[in-house]
Parts: C-alpha cells; sequence; structure tokens
C-alpha cells in the first residue's frame, strides 16, 4: 500500500463563485485508494480488453497464385520450386507461389477465423480496476506518466457534488481551473499534432495526450455534456468504470472523482485486497 493512500480522510474540494456553493469536508478514504497496485495485471488485462475490439481481416485466398506456374522437375541444375511458363518476357522461367518467392504467397495466410480475442478473468478484470483506481492516490505515479498535476492541492482528488450539475462548457472550464487540472488539460490540447508512420494512411491521422478523467456518478448529469467537448479530458460514469480509460497504453494513471463517486466505490470496489 502506498503511503500517499494510507491516509484516513481525504479532502473535498470546494467549489466557489457562481458554480457552486459547497463548503470544504473530509470524508474516510475508501479502502479501494489502499488497494495493492499491480502493474502485471493491469497490463496484461489491458491488453486482451484491446483486442476484443478488433476486427477481422484475411489475406486473399487467390493472392499469389494468379499465375501459370509448374516445376521443370529435376535435371536442369535450378530448384524444383514451380516457375511461370512462356517467354518473351522477364516474368518467363521465375519462381512462383513459394513464400520465397517474388510475388509469392506469404506462409500461413491470415484467415478470418482466427482467434482474434481473448476471454478475460473476472477477478483480474476487476484487480486490474482497482489497481488504476489506487494509482490514481499515488502522486508520484500520476507524475510519472505524465499529468501536469503541479496545481493539484491533494490526491486522490475529490471534487464536491455540485460540479455534477455544471451545465456549460465554460463552467467546466472554471471548475477545473479551481482543483487545478487544467494545467493537464491544456497539455493534452498543445499536444495535438500529426502521427507519425503509416497510421497517417489509415485514418489516424492525429494523436494528442491524455488529460484527466472526470467521474461521476448520477446518470444523466448535465456535467457530461459540459466537460465531454475540452480537448484531453474525458469523463465517465463510476458505475462503467473502464480499464481502457482508467490505464490508457496499460500505464498506471490518474482520475478525478466526485464526492457521490464515493458510495458507488465502496459499494463495487470497497472489498480489500
Amino acid at each position: 500500500m502506498a503511503t500517499a493512500a494510507a491516509r484516513p480522510l481525504v479532502t473535498v474540494q470546494a467549489l466557489e463563485g457562481d458554480a457552486a456553493t459547497d463548503t470544504p469536508t473530509t470524508l474516510p478514504i475508501p479502502d479501494v485508494m489502499r488497494a495493492s497496485i499491480r502493474p502485471d495485471i493491469v497490463n496484461f488485462v489491458h491488453s486482451n480488453i484491446s483486442n476484443n475490439s478488433r476486427q477481422p481481416y484475411a489475406v486473399s485466398r487467390r493472392a499469389g497464385h494468379q499465375t501459370s506456374a509448374e516445376s521443370w522437375g529435376t535435371g536442369r541444375a535450378v530448384s524444383r520450386i514451380p516457375r511461370v511458363a512462356g517467354g518473351g518476357t522477364h516474368r518467363a522461367g521465375q519462381a512462383a507461389f513459394g513464400n520465397m518467392c517474388r510475388g509469392g504467397r506469404m506462409f500461413a495466410p491470415t484467415r478470418i477465423w482466427r482467434r482474434w480475442h481473448r476471454k478475460i478473468n473476472v477477478n483480474q478484470k476487476r484487480y486490474a480496476v482497482v489497481s488504476a483506481i489506487a494509482a490514481s492516490a499515488v502522486p508520484s505515479l500520476v507524475l510519472a506518466r505524465g499529468h501536469r498535476i503541479e496545481t493539484v492541492p491533494e490526491f486522490p482528488l475529490v471534487v464536491g457534488d455540485s460540479a455534477e450539475g455544471v451545465e456549460k462548457t465554460k463552467e467546466a472550464i472554471k471548475v477545473l481551473k479551481k482543483i487545478g487540472a487544467f494545467p493537464d488539460a491544456e497539455k493534452a490540447k498543445d499536444s495535438h499534432g500529426i502521427r507519425p508512420g503509416k497510421g497517417k494512411m489509415r485514418n489516424r491521422r492525429y494523436i494528442s495526450r491524455k488529460g484527466p478523467l472526470i467521474v461521476y456518478s448520477t446518470e444523466g448529469a448535465k456535467a457530461v455534456k459540459a466537460f465531454r467537448n475540452i480537448p484531453g479530458v474525458e469523463i465517465t460514469n463510476v458505475e462503467r468504470l473502464n480499464l481502457l480509460k482508467l490505464a490508457p497504453g496499460g500505464h498506471l494513471g490518474g482520475s478525478f472523482c466526485y464526492q457521490s463517486c464515493r458510495k458507488s466505490l465502496v459499494q463495487h470496489h470497497g472489498f480489500r485486497f
């Protein structure tokens, strides 16, 4: 258990101004924040979950065999690989069909019935989510992932319930500035650029860093529309925590939680590890 998460209490950050009327309070820190952090399980489960979104593809069954070729047999002091028939062109006499040949098929062509997806042990999946939540309470791990948290007052960062009632994006930005999370969102916005490599041709042209993750509890909260259009900021329901958001790339990172999320965290992940 991390020392930073061993505190018995966590401060609920009060919001000031027009957006809220909260008063500072303290709450007992959930046991989930004290869970053992297992990067190996997080990375393993993340890889398997990522595999489940793959779309099957295959090599054409005719690829590499769309030519007339036949072996010359023995006695010509050349290999017995099938060779293209005919004459009058450089293609005549060239080896064909084999995976070692130019224009030949590949070895073991990909089939659509390959085992693309992976079954994931439920306990491992739960443990990975718990580890990702616990890692968000350790400032050193959040910093190591590249988040800008110099102005964040405390980890885990808990905000009052009134933040869920924010309706406008400009009000959501004020909330982020108030709790010190806006520099992290700015970092994600400034990192937007063109991806290196072939991905530019494959509908993945742009890439950007990850910013803060907002966790809310009330279904249909107004804050969803307020936060969803801020570059780098992601928002998710505490009832549907996804490891792909909690630990992007399989790396443990930070998340930001509202006060009302505590009951749900205790209900779903309150057991001790």
